[in-house]
């Protein structure tokens, strides 16, 4: 699983979006952003824009994501490439993966550590491609990508086109709520 690599990352720049009652509503994760490439620092709102994104997708969605944590690792095409392949047997880049993680049986107790959702990674450059092409706003497809892959996190998934049309469709409803216009208006679905 992931989620070691990433707590081994200590030189990283972390971010912990930690939930408070006067800024963010009830039952939302505790989100852990990490750059560890450099040019994501070309997006100097791209931790806030995916923070916003998972909570607008928490907020929507009807699985309990209150006292759970997930990382979100924002990488290049390099790191993402390795992953890929290291996890999926795929020798190249993608824009985004996600890594569920196993939940425990049982209902938590008191002084249980957060339940953990699972891990996210983004690669810039294809993230940065993908929206060029498309001729939509860095910060959108970013959105987009986060929502994605917070989905994948909670059990939603695209392998038929029941699972993508559900899955597809309850992303344009919380991009919506971002204000993001649908992002499979013009193009063929994510894989």
């Amino acid at each position: 699983m992931p989620g070691a690599m990433f707590e081994t990352m200590t030189e990283t720049v972390r971010e912990t979006m930690t939930p408070d009652a006067t800024t963010m509503p009830h039952g939302l994760p505790e989100t852990d952003v990490l750059i560890v490439a450099d040019c994501w620092h070309a997006e100097a709102d791209a931790e806030d824009v995916v923070r916003r994104a998972i909570a607008a997708a928490a907020s929507m969605v009807e699985a309990d994501t209150a006292d759970a944590e997930l990382a979100v690792m924002l990488t290049d095409d390099a790191g993402i490439r390795t992953l890929n392949n290291n996890w999926r047997q795929i020798d190249k880049p993608t824009n985004v993966l996600s890594f569920p993680a196993l939940q425990p049986e049982g209902a938590p107790k008191p002084g249980d550590a957060p339940r953990m959702l699972g891990d996210i990674a983004i690669a810039f450059e294809t993230t940065r491609r993908e929206a060029d092409d498309e001729g939509k706003p860095f910060d959108h497809h970013l959105s987009h990508l986060a929502v994605h892959g917070f989905l994948h996190l909670i059990g939603y998934d695209h392998e038929t086109n029941a699972e993508a049309d559900e899955m597809e469709d309850l992303e344009r409803r919380i991009l919506a709520q971002l204000g993001i216009p649908d992002p499979y208006a013009d193009q063929d679905r994510v894989s």
